[in-house]
């Protein structure tokens, strides 16, 4: 019988990451801009911690650079973002933000078929390596298809000026891969999904890498970023060998999204995951305390009450969460859970 599987991998041909990198921005541009302007995609915060010297910096280097601030990942920014950069006749995006721009950057690049220089100014989740992107569409958080960074430039002496809670949510979210990897071995078992062994490897090298160090996670501190980021940037390269969010995305993120929906602007996403991987660490039948642990090892809470979620949005949010991708098998099985069952996993667990 003819072989005939194949895969696609993408991978960033650089990436700078640690003390003042920041001007290799220049370099990187010259490097992977075919034709056209720069069109950096910041916010109104990210602007003034990176945004305004990244376009200084390009423009002292005469190039064409324009700069759009926007707003959350959703369907309305998004199009805006698209349909700027066509108009300035952007040959490459630059993404300056924590996560929301970096997607936004990455999915318009992906709709306009040319490159993105991710410029992470904190280090909140793994989105900043990866080629997925999170948008808001009628309500709903999407992970969709998006372009893989050409480049990420992750300068630690700007990302440890944003607040300590999103270098928190950047760690529990590669920590949480634990249980996304349970979800996707759980998967293949089932559902004869295929299953990446080096990409399952890297994903948990970069998880364990942050359990063992856990310790060493604190504010204020620009190695601690460096840590942290570093693993962000081992998750993302197992994501694009897997040319699948699997590695580091299984029911842990289905509730994040649940909760996006259910209970938007209470916690941020990594904060998420960490309760996800908990209780689904509880439904695997796993050591579901020594997540509890090591999130406390940074002072991350997994109590909804600490982030104004009441139980009952957090109980329907589990039971709901498998329908958020139906087509992503995971623990949380293919039809709601009971109250009863989804109502003991969050009590026994303490998350409410």
């Amino acid at each position: 019988m003819e072989f005939g599987k194949f895969r696609t991998m993408q991978f960033p041909r650089e990436v700078y990451v640690g003390h003042s990198v920041l001007e290799t921005v220049v370099q990187v541009v010259n490097t992977n801009l075919r034709n056209g302007s720069v069109m950096i995609v910041t916010g109104e915060k990210t602007k003034d911690l990176a945004g305004k010297e990244v376009k200084r910096l390009l423009e002292q280097s005469k190039l064409d650079t324009n700069l759009i601030r926007t707003g959350a990942a959703d369907e309305d920014n998004l199009e805006t973002v698209i349909e700027e950069s066509r108009y300035a006749g952007a040959g490459i995006i630059v993404g300056v933000g924590g996560g929301s721009k970096i997607d936004l950057g990455k999915r318009a690049a992906y709709e306009l078929n040319i490159p993105l220089i991710s410029v992470p100014t904190s280090p909140s989740h793994d989105g900043i390596a990866s080629p997925r992107a999170s948008i808001k569409r009628n309500g709903c958080t999407l992970s969709e298809d998006a372009i893989m960074p050409v480049a990420i430039i992750a300068d630690t002496s700007v990302m440890v000026k944003a607040p300590f809670k999103y270098l928190q949510s950047g760690a529990a979210d590669v920590i949480s891969n634990e249980t996304a990897i349970l979800d996707w071995k759980l998967a293949n078992r089932l559902h004869a999904e295929d299953f990446s062994t080096s990409a399952a490897a890297l994903s948990q090298y970069a998880s364990r890498e942050l359990i063992e160090k856990a310790h060493m996670i604190l504010p204020g501190v620009e190695e601690s970023v460096w840590l942290v980021t570093k693993q962000i940037l081992a998750s993302g390269t197992a994501m694009a060998i897997a040319s699948s969010s699997r590695p580091a995305s299984g029911s842990e993120h289905l509730l994040a999204h649940a909760l996006q929906q259910s209970s938007p602007g209470t916690s941020i996403h990594g904060e998420q995951c960490a309760m996800g991987s908990v209780v689904s660490m509880f439904l695997h039948g796993g050591d579901w305390q020594s997540l509890v642990n090591t999130y406390s090892k940074f002072g991350l809470s997994i109590k909804a009450k600490d982030y104004s979620i009441t139980d009952t949005i957090m109980i329907n949010a589990l039971r709901t969460a498998h329908a958020i991708r139906p087509e992503r098998y995971t623990i949380l099985g293919e039809s709601d859970l009971s109250y009863a069952v989804a109502e003991r996993a969050l009590e026994v667990t303490g998350i409410i």
